[in-house]
């Protein structure tokens, strides 16, 4: 009597394609990555050549390093300045906002200020000062 051994085949994964799979996953997250924005802005507030004046009604708020808030060349507080902003565009006729920040402030120093006037609905222009040769 003639017995035969069975030949089993065992289970094998084939692992031809996965080298394409993780050339396309590095591929797709390389593309990625330098597609994400970081969440901080790298930002610093511009200047200009030539000086040129706004034709409309002037109201200037100028915030220098330390945080202090000017107004008309009158010191406010943040808490305050909406109020007062209020109070002086009532005064005056199609006013323009000119917005005169130390280039040390942070861009959240400028939201906040434009995060104001838009709350009051009024056009804000960004001063820039003029640089020295």
């Amino acid at each position: 009597m003639k017995l035969k051994r069975r030949h089993r085949e065992g289970a094998e994964v084939s692992t031809e394609s996965l080298n394409d799979i993780m050339f396309f996953l590095l591929l797709f997250f390389l593309i990625i990555s330098t597609l994400a924005n970081p969440s901080v802005l790298k930002l610093t507030l511009p200047s200009s050549k030539t000086a040129e004046q706004v034709a409309k009604q002037q109201v200037t708020i100028e915030v220098d390093a330390n945080h202090k808030y000017m107004l008309n060349k009158t010191p406010v507080s943040l808490g305050d300045l909406e109020m007062a902003l209020g109070i002086e565009l009532k005064r005056t006729q199609s006013p323009t906002v000119v917005l005169k920040l130390d280039n040390t402030l942070s861009i959240q120093d400028l939201a906040d200020v434009m995060q104001i006037g838009y709350s009051l609905g009024v056009k804000m222009v960004l001063a820039t000062k003029a640089t020295t040769k």
